[in-house]
């Protein structure tokens, strides 16, 4: 009895893949209305934002690559490697892109979560920040934060709790789970 309470549930990579992408890009399509609304209506921006409010890819790309980004803090190099393969597979499937196209995308992605957030290594924080740049946020704050081309502290926060919804609890799912390749 106490044997099943200690054991951890089997799971393929591609299973974890598979519902990892689904439910996440269908967290996105469901929720980018209220996601960009936030944005529009923030009081820290001095005006309105002209947004896209049709094609929520751009965010599913940064949260999907932002997830990815946890698992080398861990994941062995051997398990990440399968496990974010198994990821761009579902990804080019979803999208209709070839395997090395969505591959050299999300790493753009990816790469890009890491360069605005130089030389912090906070996912989250690097998360918002390519919301921010991506999004075009730097010339709608009032002048100061503007001319510096930098988020506002104050509205990069606000993103943070924003895109904290998006990103998985890998660390505990990894524990409870076991993982085959």
């Amino acid at each position: 009895m106490f044997a099943t309470l200690f054991v951890k549930k089997r799971i393929t990579h591609k299973v974890l893949a598979k519902q990892f992408v689904h439910k996440t890009l269908r967290a996105v399509d469901e929720t980018f209305e209220d996601f960009l609304d936030a944005i529009y209506n923030d009081s820290e921006l001095e005006s309105y934002p002209k947004l896209n409010y049709k094609d929520p890819s751009v965010l599913m790309h940064i949260i999907i690559a932002g997830n990815m980004k946890f698992f080398e803090r861990i994941l062995s190099s051997h398990e990440e490697n399968a496990v974010c393969n198994s990821i761009i597979k579902e990804m080019s499937e979803v999208f209709e892109m070839d395997f090395n196209e969505m591959k050299e995308k999300l790493e753009n992605y990816s790469s890009f979560i890491s360069r605005v957030n130089h030389p912090s290594k906070n996912i989250l924080y690097g998360m918002s920040k390519s919301v921010f740049f991506k999004f075009k946020l730097g010339k709608y704050q009032d002048d100061y934060f503007a001319q510096l081309n930098t988020p506002n502290p104050i509205f990069l926060k606000k993103i943070d709790s924003l895109i904290e919804n998006y990103i998985w609890d890998w660390k505990s799912i990894f524990e409870k789970s076991k993982i085959t390749y």
